[in-house]
């Protein structure tokens, strides 16, 4: 058990023992969860770095390809039906 203290600024010390135990370096997020009686910390994991190239065409689409103008109609028309269905 290893004992710490917030400070003024709200800022806790994690001991470097229990830094070292789950390999936290320096400049690593966590996430604090509220669990009632307590906060849990873990590290939050990043996203893996892709390019374009890996995710392009990812998602199959089975119809006539869309001309950029029907595109931007689909886009004003789901513009318009969010501010009337916001009111």
């Amino acid at each position: 058990m290893e004992i710490t203290k917030v400070s003024d600024g709200g800022q806790v010390i994690i001991p470097q023992s229990l830094r070292q135990s789950h390999s936290w370096e320096v400049g690593q997020e966590l996430i604090a969860i509220d669990m009632g009686d307590g906060i849990l910390l873990k590290p939050k994991k990043p996203f893996l770095e892709t390019t374009l190239t890996d995710v392009a065409g990812c998602l199959k689409y089975q119809g006539t390809p869309k001309s950029l103008e029907e595109m931007d109609d689909a886009i004003h028309q789901g513009v318009k039906e969010s501010w009337h269905g916001s009111s």
